[in-house]
C-alpha cells in the first residue's frame, strides 16, 4: 500500500481524490491550513464513505519548516498531489499579491521537499486558465499557452513551469492536469462543496440563490459572441476529476509517462453556457433562480471546452457524470447543508 500525500486535502476536490485513492488502494494522509475549509466537514465525509480516518497536518505549506516536518515523520511518501491554492478569479484580480505569494511560496517549499526526501511521483493540480482566450476550441494540450487572463491563471503557469523545470533537473516524473469547471457533490451525499464566504463559481452561486442565502445572481455578461450570449464553460463533476488523479498517480507508478512531465487536459469535452447551466438547474430542482443579466467581469475568458482524447486514451479515464447528476448532486448537498443549518439552529432556540 503506497502512502500519498495530498495537500488540500479538506479542499472541495482533494477531498474528493481522497476518497477516490483509497479505494483504490492507496494510504492517505493530508496536509491542509484550514484557511479556505473545513476540516471537520471534509474528514467526516472521508470516514463516512470509506470507513478510514485520515490525518490532515494543519499545516500552511508556506512555512518551509512546518512542511518540512511532515516529511521528517512520512519518509515513505510514494507520491503527491497538490491542490493546495486559492482559486477564485475575481479575488486574484483584486488581490494579486496574495495569490502569488500563497500559490508559488507553496509550491517551492513543497519542491523543496520533494527533492530533499526523494519523492518520485509529483501530481499537480492545474488549470485551463492556462489557456487564455483560446484561438480555437476545444482546446488541446497542444493548444498553445496565451497571456493569463487573471493572476489565479498566472500562477497555474508558473506553477506549470516551476515544476517542468524542477522535474528535469531531478529524480520525480510529474503530471500536469488541466481541468476545467469541477462541480457537483460526492453521490453519498457526505462531502460537497463548501466555499468560506460568498461563493465565487457559478455552481455554488446557483445552489446558494435557489436555497435562499443569496438573494439574487448576477450572469457576468450576456453580450459575448456565443449561442446565448453568455460564457461557455466546460463542467465536469467532482468525482470525475478525483479519479482522473488516481489513474494519474498510478500512471506515473507504472512508468508509463511518455517525458518527465506529461500533460493531460480533464474535461467533459462539451461546452455549456452559464445561461444553460442556470436552466439545467431550474429543471432539475423545480427551482426558478432570480437572477440578472449583468456586465463582463474582469478575468473571465469568453469560450472554452476541452479535448479530452488524451487522458481518456493514455490514462484510461471515463466520464460518468453529465450535467444533470453534476446539478443534481450539487442541490442535494446544498438542502443537506440548510437541512443542518436548521437542526442547529433549532437546538440553540431549545437552549
Amino acid at each position: 500500500m503506497k502512502k500519498i500525500l495530498v495537500t488540500g486535502g479538506c479542499g472541495f476536490i482533494g477531498s474528493h481524490t481522497i476518497v477516490d485513492l483509497i479505494e483504490n488502494g492507496f494510504e492517505v494522509i493530508s496536509v491542509d491550513d484550514n484557511s479556505r475549509s473545513s476540516e471537520e466537514i471534509a474528514l467526516t465525509g472521508i470516514e463516512k464513505i470509506t470507513g478510514k480516518k485520515i490525518k490532515n497536518y494543519k499545516v500552511d505549506l508556506k512555512s518551509f519548516d512546518e512542511t518540512h516536518a511532515i516529511f521528517q515523520e512520512n519518509e515513505d511518501i510514494a507520491g503527491i498531489i497538490h491542490f493546495a491554492a486559492y482559486k477564485a478569479v475575481g479575488e486574484s484580480v483584486e488581490q494579486p499579491l496574495l495569490y502569488y505569494e500563497n500559490n508559488m511560496f507553496g509550491l517551492i517549499n513543497l519542491l523543496k521537499c520533494v527533492k530533499e526526501f526523494n519523492v518520485p511521483n509529483f501530481v499537480f493540480s492545474s488549470s485551463c486558465t492556462v489557456y487564455g482566450n483560446p484561438d480555437a476550441i476545444p482546446v488541446t494540450e497542444q493548444t498553445p499557452t496565451k497571456k493569463a487572463e487573471s493572476p489565479y491563471g498566472a500562477t497555474k503557469q508558473m506553477g506549470e513551469t516551476i515544476i517542468q523545470d524542477f522535474s528535469s533537473a531531478n529524480n520525480t516524473n510529474s503530471i500536469l492536469l488541466r481541468y476545467f469547471n469541477p462541480v457537483g457533490a460526492h453521490p453519498s451525499n457526505e462531502l460537497g462543496e463548501l466555499p468560506l464566504g460568498k461563493p465565487m463559481n457559478l455552481v455554488p452561486v446557483i445552489t446558494q440563490t435557489a436555497i435562499g442565502k443569496i438573494n439574487k445572481m448576477y450572469v457576468h455578461g450576456s453580450d459575448y459572441e456565443t449561442r446565448d450570449g453568455s460564457c461557455i464553460r466546460d463542467y465536469i463533476h467532482v468525482c470525475d476529476i478525483a479519479n482522473a488523479h488516481t489513474l494519474a498517480l498510478q500512471y506515473l507508478i507504472e512508468a508509463k509517462n511518455k517525458t518527465k512531465t506529461d500533460i493531460f487536459n480533464l474535461g467533459t469535452g462539451d461546452g455549456v453556457t452559464v445561461l444553460e447551466a442556470i436552466n439545467m438547474f431550474e429543471a432539475i430542482s423545480g427551482v426558478k433562480l432570480n437572477y440578472e443579466l449583468g456586465p463582463r467581469r474582469p478575468g473571465d475568458v469568453m469560450a472554452i471546452y476541452a479535448n479530452n482524447n488524451l487522458a481518456v486514451e493514455a490514462l484510461g479515464w471515463q466520464i460518468k457524470f453529465g450535467l444533470k447528476e453534476m446539478m443534481q448532486t450539487a442541490w442535494n448537498w446544498e438542502l443537506k447543508l440548510k437541512k443542518k443549518q436548521d437542526l442547529l439552529k433549532q437546538q440553540a432556540a431549545l437552549n
